[in-house]
Order: C-alpha cells, then structure tokens, then sequence
C-alpha cells in the first residue's frame, strides 16, 4: 500500500505534499495512483476541505474524494520542531507539492530556495492564484474567483436573479491539479538526463485561460475592431448599471451560433440526448438519420449571409423542425437511430447514475477503496491506463495524522522523541479524540 511494491510507472517516487482545497491534492492523488509514494502534511487542525460536506470525525467528502493513496502526517509548522520534521522529510523526497502562498512557504521553511538547497535534486512545484509577478500577485484565491477574473465564469453564462453564478465544477482548480501532476513528470523525466531538480509555477489563472484556449484567442486581422466594440458597449452597460443579462448578450453576439441542430442537446419524449456533429460527413449521416434538410451543408462559410435576416429566420426554422422531430420520439429510441446512422450521439445522465453505468463498469472507470473510518467508498478511478505500468488506487485517504508516528520513526524519531512533540501539540491528537 502507498507505492511499496506497486507496479506504476512513478514507483519509488517520494511526494512531500503540503496542500490544501482541491488543486494540489488532486494532483498528488494523480501522482499516488501512478504508484508514487506521497506523504501529505497538514496542521493539526487538519486541511479546511475535510469540512466540506463533512462526515463527522474530521472527515468530508471533498477530503476523501482528492486524497486517496496517500500517508497522512500532522505537524505544527509555526514551530522550531515541526519546520525541522518537514525539512528533513524534504530533503529526502524526490518531489514537493505545495500551494501555499510564496510569503507563507519562506515564513514556514518549506519555500523552493531553503529546501532545494539541502536537495538540489528536488522536484518542487508550487501553486498560487495569480503568479508571482503583476498587480494580482500579492492576492491569495480559489477556483471562483479565478474564474470569476478570467472570464471562465461567463462563459456558460450561468446566472440568478442577475447575478453571476459559478460554474459546478471547480474547473481551475481541477486543471491545475492536472497541470501540477504533468509538469512533476516532466521535470522528473528531466531530470534523468541532467540530475537536476527545479521549481515548476502553476497557477489557477493560466489553467483557467487555457481551458479557454479558443475563446481568449484573438486574431487580430479579424477580431480586434469586433472586441474592442463588444467591450466599449459591455464597459458603458457596467457604468449605468446594467443588467448582467444585457452584458452577456453584447458578448454572446460576438461569436453567435445560428441555426445550430448538430452539436447540441434536445428534448425526447422521455428525457434528453446530445448530439455531436463537427464534420459536413457526420452532418450528411445526422440529416440521412433524421429525414431533415439543411441548405447549408457542403457549402462553404462564406457563402452563408448571416447579416441577412432571411438567412437567419431560415436557419432558425430548423431549429425549430429539429426540436418538433426529437421530442416526438424516446431516448431509446432516437439512440438507436443515431446509432445505426453513424451519428455521435449520448442520453443525457445524471452523475450518480455512473456508479452502475455498464460501460463505466465494464471499462473499469470506477474503483473502490476501504476507509477506515467510513467503510468502502466508490470513487472515479485513475484517468488514465498504461499497459506496462498499470495505475491503481492504492488506499483510501488517510484519516488525520494517520501515518505520523510511522512516517516520523522512517527518519529516525524515537517514540520517546514522538512522544514528546505530540505533548507539546507539534504533532496533533489522535482523530478520536
């Protein structure tokens, strides 16, 4: 358990995680299912997300779902004692995670430069909000406001009574999570060939732009004279204070989707299905699986006015066909039809349904860990599959301080030395207590 004897392909890594929320511990989860061993540090009041959604004895849903496979130890890093406990766990790991902020890392003794001194072949990747430089640097943050600032917030233009909403999922800080787990492997691959470690930056706001990878592009042949117009009629909206709504529609207008039948979600007579059409082929094989007609197919962009207001209450009466077709028909049925044409196509399900999803199943996308506190937890499993070196979940999460007594006799604590940090409160208390 916890990478010893495991087969995936980080094996024998070391993890040092000092972390908390969701971004750094999802990406030493990623880490621990590769077969990387990872020792988690927190304070002894535990990591804030074992209060999300909690489950009594200092366990939460969120804490459990993002910190699988791991050692968890407790340690008080404003004191002499505990500094010195994670220095010297440091200096014998191969990788640590942290997103505290950089100000914080230096005050506690586990910032890149005191670390990596006593182990220049540490791999160390650190997390902040915004980056270390610019007028935002100095900002602590979370996934909402990352995606309030980036404009990921907008993009689905979720909204009550007005009021922007954030979208369900935690979408940055998920994707640095990934994008710490990727930029670790690398600099480890890197390091094979020049025995050095080095710092890896991630932040919540470059992951945020880079899910937005399309939208916050811009030619500027084409698109600079459209934003610029789009952004003084949103700036003069927002100074008579006006409606959200009316500010997403300005937006909505700069790129607009008219007439769109093959790339969406329709109504059946029983539920929902999605459709996914990106090719004129598969747009061919959606109108031949439909019995529809759509003028537009096989001619080229340009050839279609979409300033003309015929051309635009012609493509909407598709629309309106399209929709009048699908809800006159089940699921099932309409699946089977799509199915049959060639035509991507996918029932809307709720997330919970995927725990007895039989392709879930059969492709073994779920796994199940044995807490020892909660009994056995169905989770997603790893994302990924390697033929040679399988990934696996490799335990549950641990339970606050699990693994400290074991983790400190490693380096060479005595009981009697463990003993007395744990009086003096360095170390916590027992979960049960």
């Amino acid at each position: 358990m916890y990478g010893d004897g495991h087969s995936g392909p980080l094996a024998g890594i070391n993890v040092l995680e000092f972390s908390e929320i969701i971004a750094a511990p999802f990406a030493g989860m990623l880490l621990a299912d590769m077969g990387a061993t990872v020792t988690k540090v927190e304070p002894p009041q535990g990591d804030p997300w074992r209060g999300f959604q909690p489950l009594g004895l200092r366990e939460g849903r969120g804490y459990i779902s993002l910190n699988r496979g791991k050692r968890g130890v407790v340690l008080d890093l404003n004191t002499p004692d505990g500094r010195d406990v994670a220095q010297k766990l440091a200096a014998a790991c191969d990788v640590v995670l942290i997103n505290y902020r950089p100000d914080v890392a230096a005050k506690l003794g586990i910032d890149y430069e005191t670390l990596s001194a006593r182990n220049p072949r540490l791999v160390y990747c650190d997390n902040t909000a915004f980056g270390r430089r610019g007028p935002y640097s100095h900002r602590p943050g979370y996934d909402l406001i990352a995606q309030a600032v980036t404009g990921l917030m907008s993009v689905e233009g979720r909204n009550e009574n007005g009021v922007p909403l954030v979208n369900a999922l935690p979408s940055a800080d998920l994707a640095t999570g990934i994008a710490m787990a990727w930029g670790v492997c690398a600099a480890l691959y890197a390091r094979e060939r020049t025995g050095r470690g080095q710092l890896i930056s991630t932040t919540l706001m470059a992951s945020a732009l880079g899910l937005q990878n399309t939208r916050v592009m811009s030619i500027e042949a084409v698109d600079t004279d459209v934003r610029a117009d789009a952004l003084r009629k949103v700036n003069e909206l927002r100074a008579a204070g006006s409606e959200y709504r009316e500010q997403l529609a300005v937006m909505a207008a700069v790129r607009p989707a008219v007439g769109n039948i093959y790339y969406r979600c329709y109504r059946t007579r029983d539920g929902f299905i999605a459709v996914g059409c990106l090719s004129t082929p598969l747009r061919r094989k959606f109108l031949a699986a439909t019995g529809m007609h759509d003028w537009r197919v096989g001619l080229a962009p340009e050839e279609i006015d979409y300033a003309d207001v015929a051309v635009v209450h012609r493509a909407e009466a598709l629309v309106t066909e399209a929709e009048a077709l699908f809800a006159d028909r089940p699921t099932d049925d309409w699946l089977r039809l799509l199915d049959e044409g060639g035509v991507p196509a996918g029932p809307l399900r709720f997330t919970e349904e995927l725990l007895d999803d039989p392709q879930v199943l059969e492709n073994e996308f779920m796994t199940s860990v044995d807490h020892p506190l909660m009994g056995p937890v169905r989770m997603a499993g790893p994302m990924i599959q390697m033929s040679a070196t399988p990934l696996a979940a490799l335990g549950p999460s641990p339970t606050l301080g699990e693994h400290t007594d074991a983790v400190l006799a490693e380096l060479g604590y005595t009981p009697e030395a463990i003993a007395a940090m744990r009086a003096a409160g360095i170390l916590g208390r027992s979960v049960v207590e």
